[in-house]
This record gives structure tokens, C-alpha cells and sequence, in this order.
């Protein structure tokens, strides 16, 4: 015959929790729900695909990426450019407005093997010379 547990305790100051220290609140079991539980970096790995184990390093607020491309893969693509429109062929000359595409610097890597006149917001020296060397020019905005 099954007994009335919670008689058992009446009268009793803490009910069988020992001490009336014990049982006060969530530090005595660890804390609040999963804290100091180590197992959320791979509870969050799974959620999200990517591992978080504290912060590491300085991160810059005042960093700025700019669009840049290397005069050698312009030159590849002037074909496709003139296909679609964004370039335009001018007495041998082929101009191009790099700002219609996205693409604010322009870098000095690659060969160039046609006359271009590109416009951007900036050339490195590098880039600059070897347009020119090629017979074209490279104008700012």
C-alpha cells in the first residue's frame, strides 16, 4: 500500500533537503538552465556550421574593403563586356567604365594585350603603366 510522501514531512523545516542552506537557488545546482555546461560549442556548431571558442585578436571597426581587379582579368573579359553591353569598341580603342560594374581600384596584375580606356575611382602605378604601355588610358572619376 503506497505511503503519503509529503506527510512524511510535515512539521519538518526543510523537508528533507538537509541543511536550510541547501536548496536556496540555482547556485546550488550549477546555476540556470545550461550554464556551465561546456557542450554549447558543439550544440551551436550543429545549429549554425560554424565553432565559436571565445574571442581571439583585435577586430578594426574603422576597416574598409575596397572592390578591386587586376587589369589582367579585365583584359579577359572585354569580349563578354562588348557581348553584353557595358563596353564599348571606339577607333580600336575599347572603353569601359569599371564604377558600371562594382569595381572602384584598379590593380596592376596580369597582362594587357589591347588598347583599353578604363575609367575608375582609382589605378595603382603599376596598373596605370601598363595601360598606357599597351596604348590606352586610365581615367579617374
Amino acid at each position: 500500500m503506497p505511503t503519503n510522501t509529503r506527510s512524511k514531512y510535515r512539521g519538518s523545516k526543510t523537508c528533507g533537503g538537509g541543511t536550510h542552506k541547501n536548496r536556496r537557488g540555482a547556485g546550488n545546482r550549477g546555476g540556470k538552465g545550461r550554464a556551465g555546461h561546456r557542450d554549447h560549442r558543439w550544440t551551436h556548431f550543429l545549429l549554425a556550421g560554424e565553432v565559436h571558442n571565445g574571442k581571439h585578436g583585435f577586430v578594426s571597426v574603422t576597416k574598409t574593403t575596397v572592390p578591386v581587379l587586376d587589369v589582367g582579368d579585365v583584359d579577359q573579359m572585354v569580349d563578354f563586356l562588348l557581348q553584353i553591353g557595358i563596353a564599348e569598341e571606339e577607333e580600336g580603342v575599347i572603353a569601359l567604365d569599371l564604377t558600371e560594374i562594382g569595381v572602384e581600384k584598379v590593380l596592376g596584375g596580369g597582362q594587357v594585350t589591347r588598347a583599353l580606356k578604363l575609367t575608375a575611382a582609382a589605378f595603382s602605378a603599376q596598373a596605370k603603366d601598363k595601360i598606357e604601355a599597351a596604348g590606352g588610358q586610365a581615367l579617374t572619376d
